[in-house]
């Protein structure tokens, strides 16, 4: 059997191989059993929630069923973003959290996530683990009677969630006007909540979700979508947050987009300034712009880059002590108040910095300069080593010869989808298009789906 977990739990099209109801509900039994095993304990607690997806209630009615059948108690929330059921694992003192998400895929992808006892990534070890139960003998308890799990529909999980993420932000927005892109995701009812809550004039968009529609032009993957609103004035700040609501795009007053390259260049400065950045350290990924860099070295400030993955940001910061780290598409993560990314948290740290300088975004953006950078996606049939591509590596190379220390080429497959990504990066705007299309070209004639 294919291993089932990747990089972020595991991923394909809802009701169909491997991610069928019968799976999610053996793998509710087999969680329990790791999760009893490993804690010690005759009785295990899950809080299990979702996003805005069709396929969402079917798969989360067998897991919780599976879950149950082996003797778990299950609090379930709901539709919410993923960050609030890491949270509420944790508040709730549960010993897992499993959230039914595809994050930023289309919506007839779904996902199974888990979270730790303590809010944050599954131990691999205990992935490996429970995809050995699930290919063997099922051993899992099958309490009757009394010791049959409980099923309990938690209804204050959006009040907890919210209450947690305005304890972040020891300001209020009042004055402050914002627009907010929900993607038809599952912020769509708490992020208007509490930046109204918080005195800021709201405006809405994707926020109509119909279980067809989750980040369907809207959105942190299309940020660019609030640009024309923006530029029609009077809002001082655009967020965009993806399906599942742990990413965040931001847009400044005057409709330029700031990506997370940009958020890490503000908030690393800002907090280095205060003296609040430990150990004086940002962790970010390969994808993150030479800019970023710059800025942060500018300001004394060392960066540290892993492969693409916030699970990788979040080892190394872990590792290293760091509080501040993230992903140029929007993954963040604040440490000092969240175990995972957070979208929202993200939004109130960065909202948080422009409350201190009394700045608008845009001028708080300029710290930052990015090199130009072009990334395209190649839709592939087959993953073969990218190295095995004929005549790439060498094409490849040719290219950085030609940049020499002036730009970089990163070829990566998609962790969660079929595609090829090409990164280009030059400070020669002009020869950015042309190497990057030329290097998806061959790829494409390789494998192109």
């Amino acid at each position: 059997m294919a291993r089932l977990f990747g990089t972020d739990g595991i991923r394909g099209v809802a009701n169909a191989e491997p991610l069928t109801t019968e799976l999610a509900f053996r793998l509710g039994r087999q969680l329990v059993a790791t999760l009893l095993e490993h804690h010690g304990l005759s009785k295990a607690r899950l809080v299990v929630g979702r996003d805005t997806r069709l396929s969402g209630p079917m798969l989360e009615g067998a897991l919780v069923s599976g879950a149950l059948s082996a003797g778990a108690d299950v609090f379930t929330v709901g539709v919410l973003p993923t960050p609030g059921i890491a949270y509420l694992t944790r508040a709730l003192d549960a010993q897992g959290g499993v959230v039914l998400s595809a994050s930023h895929n289309p919506f007839e992808d779904n996902g199974i996530k888990i979270f730790s006892s303590e809010g944050s990534k599954f131990p691999d070890s205990w992935e490996s683990e429970i995809e050995a139960r699930l290919n063997g003998r099922d051993v899992a308890p099958k309490p009757t009677g009394k010791h049959v799990g409980r099923l309990v529909h938690y209804d204050r999980a959006e009040a907890d969630y919210i209450a947690h993420a305005r304890q972040t932000f020891p300001f209020d927005l009042a004055g402050l006007t914002v627009i907010l892109d929900c993607a038809h995701g599952a912020t769509y009812r708490v992020a208007p909540k509490l930046f109204r809550a918080l005195g800021a004039q709201v405006a809405v968009h994707g926020a109509r979700p119909n279980g067809l529609n989750i980040n369907m032009r809207s959105g942190a993957l299309h940020a660019e979508r609030l640009t024309a609103r923006m530029r029609t004035g009077g809002a001082d700040i655009g967020l965009a947050f993806d399906g599942d609501g742990d990413r965040l795009i931001a847009l400044d007053e005057t409709g330029e987009v700031r990506d997370g390259d940009y958020v890490l260049a503000i908030c690393g400065r800002h907090l280095a300034a205060h003296r609040r950045l430990k150990t004086g350290v940002v962790i970010t990924t390969v994808m993150a712009n030479l800019g970023l860099e710059k800025a942060l070295g500018q300001a004394g400030i060392r960066t540290i880059k892993t492969q693409v993955g916030d699970r990788y940001v979040l080892e190394e910061m872990i590792k290293t002590g760091a509080n501040l780290g993230g992903e140029q598409s929007g993954h963040l993560l604040f440490l000092d108040h969240t175990t995972t990314g957070d979208g929202i948290v993200s939004a109130l740290q960065l909202l948080a910095v422009l409350r201190e300088t009394g700045q608008p975004l845009s001028a708080l953006s300029k710290c930052l300069t990015k090199f130009p950078q072009i990334l395209i996606n190649v839709k592939v049939r087959e993953k073969p080593p990218l190295e095995s591509i004929p005549g790439l590596a060498e094409r490849q190379a040719s290219f950085e010869r030609e940049m020499a220390s002036a730009g970089r080429i990163l070829l990566r497959y998609s962790g969660t989808e079929n595609l090829a990504r090409v990164m280009v990066e030059y400070e020669d705007g002009d020869r950015v298009q042309a190497i990057a299309a030329d290097l998806s070209q061959l790829i494409k004639a390789a494998i192109g789906a």
